[in-house]
C-alpha cells in the first residue's frame, strides 16, 4: 500500500499561522510555500503522445467508456486554506461561516482548456467544491460563505475546483478537518481520522442534457494514498459494470443510457479488500435526460 501523507505543519502569515497552530487537524498546505506570483496563468498542456497514452487506457464494457484524461490547465501554484472555522472548533449552531485564502488561482473565472466545451461547464467559472460529511458538494465563488449545519461533528473537506468541475489534486489545493457545531458533547470517537487514507465522491451529479450528456466526468478526491498498479485502486462499478481505476485523475464516461445511472466508489487495497474509511465505499445515482 503506497501511502502520501498529510500531515504537515503549514508555513505562513503570521495571524495564518496562529490560528493553524490552534489545530492540529490541518491538513490544508500554505499559500506562503506557492511562488510569489499571482497569476491564473496554466502550465504547459502534455503531448499528444501523452494524449495518446490515455487513451490506450480506455476501458469499455457493455457500451459504457471510461477514458481517463490530463490535458486539463494546470495551476501547480495553487494554493487554498480554510481559515475559519479551525479545524476540531466548536461553532455555534446554525449557519456556519467558511472563510478561505487562496493564491494563484482565481475563482470565478473560466478555466479554457479542450474540455471546457465538451463537458458540463459552471458559467460561473472556476470555484470551491464543499464537501460536509461526504454529501453532494456544494460550489462557492467567493472566498467567504455561509452553509447550514446541524448540530454535531462533521468532516469538511474542501477544494479548488476548474469552472467545468475537475479538482486540483496537488498538495495545498485542498483542505479536510472535523468540526463540531452546537454546544453537544463531543463524539467518543471522531468521525474520521485525518491520517488514514480516505476516498470522497465529487462528480458526477444532478442531471445532464444536450451536449453535456455526451461526455460527463467522473471525479473523486483522495487524501493519504495514491493509486498504483501494484497499490491502492479505486473500484468504480458503473450501472453494475466493474473498472479497477489505478491512477488518480478525471475520466470522461461515454455510452451512458438514459435515465437514471449508478457510480459505486471504492477505495480498495492490492487484493481489492476495501480499505477502511467512513467515505471508502459511496454510491450516488445521477440522471441522463433522454
Amino acid at each position: 500500500m503506497k501511502h502520501r501523507f498529510a500531515s504537515w505543519l503549514p508555513t505562513g502569515l503570521p495571524l495564518a499561522l496562529g490560528l493553524l497552530a490552534a489545530s492540529a487537524c490541518d491538513t490544508s498546505k500554505s499559500s506562503a510555500d506557492a511562488a510569489a506570483s499571482n497569476s491564473n496563468v496554466p502550465a504547459t498542456s502534455p503531448t499528444n503522445s501523452q494524449r495518446n497514452a490515455l487513451a490506450a487506457d480506455a476501458m469499455e464494457k457493455n457500451g459504457i467508456r471510461l477514458t481517463p484524461y490530463n490535458d486539463s490547465p494546470k495551476f501547480p501554484e495553487a494554493q487554498m486554506r480554510l481559515i475559519s472555522p479551525l479545524a476540531g472548533s466548536s461553532v455555534p449552531s446554525g449557519d456556519v461561516r467558511f472563510t478561505y485564502q487562496i493564491s494563484n488561482f482565481v475563482l470565478t473565472k473560466m478555466s479554457g482548456g479542450p474540455h471546457m466545451g465538451e463537458m458540463a461547464n459552471s458559467a460561473k467559472g472556476q470555484h470551491i467544491h464543499n464537501i460536509v460529511d461526504n454529501q453532494p458538494y456544494t460550489a462557492h465563488y467567493e472566498t467567504s460563505f455561509a452553509k447550514p449545519l446541524a448540530d454535531g461533528q462533521h468532516v469538511v473537506l474542501s477544494f479548488l475546483s476548474r469552472s467545468y468541475h475537475e479538482s486540483l489534486k496537488q498538495r495545498g489545493a485542498y483542505d479536510l478537518r472535523l468540526v463540531s457545531v452546537g454546544n453537544g458533547p463531543a463524539p467518543a470517537t471522531p468521525l474520521l481520522d485525518v491520517t488514514k487514507p480516505h476516498l470522497f465522491y465529487s462528480r458526477p451529479k444532478d442531471t445532464y442534457s444536450g451536449a453535456d450528456a455526451k461526455k460527463i466526468m467522473l471525479d473523486f478526491y483522495l487524501v493519504n494514498t495514491t493509486l498504483d498498479p501494484s497499490g491502492n485502486k479505486v473500484r468504480a462499478t458503473i450501472n453494475g459494470n466493474e473498472f479497477m481505476l489505478d491512477k488518480w485523475a478525471p475520466f470522461q464516461m461515454e455510452g451512458l443510457p438514459a435515465g437514471e445511472n449508478t457510480v459505486k466508489l471504492e477505495l480498495v487495497d492490492n487484493a481489492g479488500t476495501l480499505i477502511p474509511g467512513p467515505y471508502n465505499s459511496v454510491t450516488r445515482t445521477f440522471t441522463v435526460a433522454p
